[in-house]
C-alpha cells in the first residue's frame, strides 16, 4: 500500500516525528524559551528523605511535546486494541493507556544513557525511548520489521541502543536484572542510573527485596519505580498487600510517593531520584499509588545508600490484558471518574489552553494528524513480512556456541563447546 508524504515521519522518534503547525510555530518563535512555572497536582510524600518542591519550570515547547507524545501513545494503544480484536495481534497484549504520564515524565528527566527495564506493559516506554510506530506495530503483529524482529511480540519490546532493556513477561523478574544494569554502570564508573519498573502486583515478590538489599549493600545507582495502578490483574491492592504504601517498602531505602497521572510530578520525582541515586545510592519511586524515595542507612560512618524507590500513583483504563474486560472487579463509574478527574493527557491540554500556547482547534488538529500517522504506521507494518523460519534458532545462544539441530526432521544435533 502506498503511503502519503507523511510516511517518512513514521521512522522518526516521537517528538521529532511531525513539526507543529504554522500557527504553533508562530507562537513558539517568541515564546519557546519563556519559562512557565507549574505546580504538581498534589504534594510528594517522602520516606526517609525530604521530598522535592512541588513547583517546576517548563516551556511552551515542552508542554506541546508532552501533549504530542502522550496523544501518540494513547492513540497507539487504542489502535492496538482494535488490531487485537481483529486477530492481527495474537498472544498476550497489555495496554498502557491512562499511564502515559509515567513514560513521558520519566523520559523528560533522564538521558538515553540511563537504563530502563520494565515488565510486559512496555509499548509506550519503548516509544518514549525513541522507538517508532512502525517498529511497535510490526512487533505487535509479529513482523520482521518489529523492534525485536517479530519474535518478542507485545511483552518483549527492546531497544538496547537507547538504554531500553525490555519488556519482560515474568512478573517481577525484571527487577534483579535492573539492579544488574545499575551494577554495570557503577562498575564502569558511569554517571548514569538504572530505572527498574514494576507494578503493584509484583511488589510483594521476594526477588524484589533480595535485589533491593544487594543494591543497598553495594550503593548502586538504582531507582525502583512502582507503577501502582491499584489492580494486580483483577486483585485490588488492598486485598493483596497488608501495607499498600509501597514507597515505604524499602525500609532502609528512601522512597517517594508521586502522582503518576501528572507528567510534571513524574519528571520532578525522577530528576530528584536520579540526583539522589548518583550521590547516595538506591531509591524507590511510587507512581500511581506511587513512590519515589531514597533512604540513608546510618552506619558508624553514616554511609548513605544509593538506591531509591518511587511509587507512581497511576491508573490503567483497559483491563490487565486484552483477555480482561476490566470491569468485573471495578465499576465503570470508577474508570470514568478517573478519566474525568485525573486523565494525564487532559491535564496537559488544560495547561496549554490556560497559558494560551495553542487553541482547542490546534490541539484537535494535532490529534487528527496523529491518527493519520498511526493508521499509516499500521499499513506499513502490515506490509512487513513474517520472520523467516530460521529465526527460530537465532538469539538463543551466544553466537558461535550452543547446540544446533539440522536435517528435515531436526534430529541431527551438532554442539560447539567453549
Amino acid at each position: 500500500m502506498a503511503l502519503t508524504h507523511r510516511s517518512t515521519n513514521l521512522l522518526k522518534p516521537l517528538s521529532a516525528a511531525v513539526p507543529f503547525t504554522s500557527s504553533l510555530r508562530r507562537l513558539f518563535s517568541t515564546d519557546d524559551a519563556t519559562a512557565i512555572t507549574v505546580e504538581t497536582s498534589v504534594p510528594f510524600t517522602g520516606h526517609k528523605c525530604d521530598p522535592p518542591p512541588r513547583t517546576i519550570d517548563t516551556t511552551p515547547k515542552e508542554l506541546m511535546t508532552f501533549f504530542r507524545d502522550m496523544a501518540t501513545m494513547r492513540r497507539m494503544e487504542i489502535a492496538a486494541d482494535s488490531l487485537y480484536k481483529a486477530k492481527l495481534i495474537r498472544g498476550f497484549c497489555h495496554l498502557y493507556d491512562g499511564q502515559e504520564a509515567v513514560a513521558v515524565g520519566m523520559e523528560a528527566a533522564i538521558t538515553k544513557k540511563d537504563c530502563i527495564i520494565t515488565a510486559y506493559r512496555d509499548h509506550c516506554i519503548f516509544l518514549g525511548r525513541g522507538g517508532t510506530l512502525v517498529e511497535a506495530f510490526a512487533e505487535l503483529m509479529g513482523r520482521r520489521d518489529g523492534c525485536s524482529r517479530g519474535k518478542g511480540g507485545s511483552m518483549h519490546f527492546y531497544k538496547k541502543e537507547s538504554g531500553f532493556y525490555g519488556g519482560h513477561g515474568i512478573v517481577g523478574a525484571q527487577v534483579p536484572l535492573g539492579i544488574g544494569l545499575a551494577f554495570a554502570q557503577k562498575y564502569s564508573k558511569e554517571e548514569h542510573v538504572a530505572f527498574a519498573l514494576y507494578g503493584d502486583g509484583a511488589a510483594n515478590q521476594g526477588q524484589l527485596f533480595e535485589a533491593l538489599n544487594m543494591a543497598a549493600l553495594w550503593d548502586l545507582p538504582a531507582i525502583l519505580v512502582c507503577e501502582n495502578n491499584h489492580y494486580g490483574m483483577g486483585t485490588a491492592e488492598w486485598r493483596a498487600a497488608k501495607s499498600p504504601a509501597y514507597y515505604k517498602r524499602g525500609d532502609y531505602v528512601p522512597g517517594l510517593k508521586v502522582d503518576g497521572m501528572d507528567a510534571f510530578a513524574v519528571k520532578q520525582a525522577c530528576k530528584f531520584a536520579k540526583e539522589h541515586a548518583l550521590k547516595n545510592g538506591p531509591i524507590r519511586l511510587w507512581l500511581g499509588s506511587c513512590f519515589v524515595g531514597k533512604v540513608s542507612f546510618e552506619l558508624a560512618e553514616k554511609k548513605a545508600l544509593l538506591d531509591k524507590i518511587l511509587e507512581m500513583d497511576t491508573y490503567r483504563y483497559h483491563g490487565h490484558s486484552m483477555s480482561d474486560p476490566g470491569s468485573t472487579y471495578r465499576t465503570r463509574d470508577e474508570i470514568s471518574g478517573v478519566r474525568q478527574e485525573r486523565d494525564p493527557l487532559e491535564r496537559i491540554r488544560k495547561l496549554i489552553l490556560s497559558h494560551d500556547i495553542a487553541t482547542e482547534k490546534e490541539l484537535k488538529d494535532i490529534e487528527k494528524e496523529i491518527r493519520k500517522e498511526v493508521d499509516e504506521a499500521i499499513a506499513q507494518a502490515k506490509e512487513s513480512p513474517m520472520p523467516d523460519s530460521s529465526e527460530l534458532f537465532t538469539n538463543v545462544y551466544v553466537k558461535g556456541f550452543g547446540v544446533q539441530s539440522f536435517g528435515a526432521d531436526r534430529k541431527e544435533v551438532r554442539a560447539i563447546l567453549p
